[in-house]
């Protein structure tokens, strides 16, 4: 037997014959108690073996926020933007408190979340702030979340998996530690349930909120075979909610969820539709860098147009009328490039996806399209500019003439 296929046997049969140490699991666990009285929540975090955590450094933001913290084990805050706090768990079962006031408001008076007597509507991913995690080798935290509701409140609604009552399981496997991230909604609720493909489907919004439950299913049933034909992953569980006035007249994606200003129609005037763009955001997950925010709004923007059309719920008269309508926005724009993007900025880069999905359909002779740009910038998770040209060309099998362009500099 030749000495290397020899090796490679000899690996092999001791990898095989090598004991499969498993994961030592340790439970972490979220207590939430909402404090409608004072506008804040009360955060508990419970390790059942604090040895298991060599630290936990919490990034506070402008630390506004957060007060009252108390932990078994060290505890060091240190002011500054942003403000960190890190946590040195004690031996054995250790938690750290802290408070998290709930209503973030705007310059013009709306809310981006909101803490009323009978409701709260709020984001996990400030209930428990973004933390770097150090932890000892063979170790898996399980991690659960439970809320105490208030006297009177009768649900909670999460983007996670009940397993229990007002009891979560929070299970990202593309982070080390997990956090319950995404919308969360609280109180005295009205909500409705279906089952779309491999999703199940909540829609909730507080009692008295002129939430149209029943026609934000009915636009996500019709659109729906549209979105698994473009979409490769589907989360399991999708959480919509909305409020009126004060909150943010707007819509937002988070994990596995969106917020809907109740206000809001489902399909505007021009034919974009907030919700499917929403649902384009929580479905593609794309990050981008390098001044490159126009891929990802552009993405969301295109798809609230094009899975509409693709529905059959646009005629062609009024997909042209929306056309002029973008070009006549975008006539100033000489760039996409930036942190963020301005409408006008928008519009443009809607054109320009459209104007390349038509480049692709035409030299691969319809066999290949944008879906599959999208699908390539899914894949990579985190996309610039210079990537995203780097992909499409990829696809095209030849340079693009509709991406060599001064926008994109």
């Amino acid at each position: 037997m030749a000495t290397g296929l020899r090796r490679a046997l000899i690996v092999t049969l001791l990898a095989l014959s090598a004991p499969v140490w498993a994961a030592k699991k340790v439970d972490l666990d979220y207590q939430v108690r909402l404090l409608p009285q004072s506008d804040q929540a009360e955060v508990r975090l419970t390790l059942a073996k604090g040895e298991a955590v060599r630290s936990l450094d919490f990034d506070l933001g402008d630390g506004s926020h957060y007060s009252d913290f108390k932990a078994d084990g060290q505890w060091q805050l240190t002011p500054g933007k942003p403000a960190r706090g890190v946590w040195r768990p004690a031996a054995d079962k250790a938690s750290l408190t802290y408070r998290v006031r709930i209503s973030h408001g705007r310059k013009n008076g709306s809310f981006d979340t909101r803490m009323t007597p009978t409701w709260a509507l709020m984001r996990g991913d400030e209930l428990v702030p973004p933390a770097r995690l150090d932890q000892q080798d063979g170790i898996e935290l399980v991690a659960r979340l439970h809320f105490e509701l208030p006297d009177g409140w009768k649900s909670v609604e999460t983007a996670w998996p009940r397993i229990g009552k007002n009891k979560f399981r929070i299970d990202n496997p593309s982070r080390l530690f997990d956090r319950p991230t995404g919308w969360m909604l609280a109180g005295h609720l009205g909500s409705r349930r279906t089952r779309l493909g491999e999703t199940e489907v909540t829609v909730a919004s507080p009692q008295g909120q002129g939430m149209r439950r029943m026609d934000v299913l009915t636009l996500l049933t019709f659109v729906w075979p549209q979105v698994q034909a473009v979409f490769p992953r589907h989360p399991s569980k999708l959480l919509i909610v909305g409020a009126n006035d004060p909150m943010w007249r707007g819509s937002l994606a988070a994990r596995e969820s969106i917020y809907l200003n109740t206000r809001l129609p489902l399909v505007s005037e021009s034919g974009s539709s907030a919700l499917v763009r929403e649902l384009a955001q929580v479905f593609g997950r794309i990050n981008d860098e390098q001044r490159s925010d126009w891929i990802s709004e552009g993405f969301a923007e295109y798809y609230a147009i094009e899975l509409v059309r693709r529905a059959g719920g646009m005629s062609d008269e009024r997909y042209q009328a929306l056309q002029a309508k973008l070009a006549k926005d975008s006539q100033k724009v000489t760039t996409l490039r930036g942190e963020q993007i301005s409408p006008a900025q928008l519009s443009k880069a809607v054109l320009l996806l459209q104007e390349l999905d038509g480049e692709i359909r035409l030299k691969t002779r319809n066999k290949r399209s944008l879906d599959d740009v999208l699908r390539g910038a899914m894949h990579l998770g985190t996309v610039d500019t210079k990537e995203f040209v780097q992909l499409a060309e990829s696809i095209l099998g030849e340079s693009s003439k509709v991406l060599d362009t001064g926008l994109l500099r």
